[in-house]
């Protein structure tokens, strides 16, 4: 999932627009979230969540869909025919999840159309680790280990999200995702394994890769006005510093198992705490790529603008073959 870090910069709700909210069927839906009870798409919501859920559901949508880019443009470059056939099915994983989740978002009263307008105009935002460059096949197995190992500690907890069809459409995102951080660690231990030019690269990807995958969990929790209030509506389950925490703990005993070293000087082993403690992210780089000055963020959407422009002749034709085929079984 890559939502953490642009879901916290919305606006909080303002207490003016909770006021507004009845508060009987107010108090029922907290009872219910507090109980960790499904809330479903029929069900009363106050407008404030179903307005947090459309801009996470949607931009973890629209994340899903940019994420093809990096990796789709080495499919024909993967160095054997395995590697091709497994990064092709990694890629039509992305586009399905983000098909899984526009259909979540829609069941909340948005469309389709709508959250891609919102996300071509630039209004809506996708995950900033998308806006680095892929330089090397080293850097596809850096995004699945190190992105999309990311990915999983945020979206695990969201397959107990409270909105019923975000975490149902997580169940299946989530089993594939952790194939995915798997083939990408297989992609990395095998160049860590082989020539010095081979492992200098895994390592000159992981030295890129590192700290921009450290921000994907977003500001620390100081600086995250809305974690509390996803909290408590159970949308969120857990902090974006605890969800980093846990994610560095994991991830440097699997560097160092194939001998690469993670680019931190002040990281270092905490007895007292059972954690490692690392150095300061640099917060200025990630709100500028959040604002679109990351390194490929305007070929990044220029290629998705193009995409959506180029298959309007099949959505066109999908939708006049609907018509036709409900044209002609109403008349039967």
């Amino acid at each position: 999932m890559y939502t953490t870090e642009l879901s916290d910069k919305n606006k909080k709700p303002s207490a003016a627009a909770m006021a507004n909210e009845d508060p009987v069927r107010l108090a029922a839906f907290e009872a219910r979230v507090a109980a960790d009870n499904f809330i479903e798409p029929k069900d009363w919501m106050p407008e404030a969540y179903r307005k947090t859920l459309i801009r996470q559901i949607s931009q973890h949508a629209h994340s899903e869909i940019v994420g093809m880019l990096p990796e789709g443009n080495w499919i024909t470059r993967a160095p054997s025919l395995r590697r091709k056939a497994v990064l092709l099915a990694k890629v039509q994983d992305e586009g399905g999840h983000g098909l899984y989740l526009y259909a979540a978002a829609e069941t909340l009263g948005t469309s389709r159309d709508e959250m891609i307008e919102a996300l071509h105009s630039g209004r809506a935002k996708y995950s900033t680790i998308f806006n680095y460059p892929t330089l090397t096949w080293a850097d596809i197995g850096a995004i699945g280990w190190l992105v999309d190992g990311a990915a999983i500690m945020n979206q695990v907890p969201l397959q107990r999200t409270s909105y019923g069809p975000y975490a149902r459409a997580m169940v299946r995102i989530c089993k594939e995702e952790s194939f995915h951080q798997r083939q990408g660690y297989e992609i990395t231990m095998t160049l860590a394994a082989g020539s010095p030019e081979q492992k200098r690269m895994a390592q000159d990807a992981l030295d890129r890769w590192w700290w921009p995958s450290l921000m994907m969990f977003g500001p620390p929790d100081d600086n995250s006005p809305n974690s509390a209030q996803s909290i408590r509506w159970r949308i969120k389950r857990e902090t974006n510093d605890q969800l980093r925490q846990r994610f560095v703990d994991v991830t440097v005993p699997q560097a160092e198992a194939i001998g690469l070293r993670v680019p931190d000087p002040a990281l270092k082993w905490n007895e007292a705490r059972e954690s490692y403690d690392f150095g300061e992210i640099d917060w200025e780089e990630f709100y500028a790529v959040v604002r679109g000055e990351g390194p490929v963020a305007k070929e990044r959407m220029n290629a998705r603008v193009k995409a959506w422009a180029d298959g309007a002749w099949v959505r066109e034709a999908a939708l006049a073959h609907a018509a036709k085929r409900n044209g002609r079984l109403a008349a039967e």
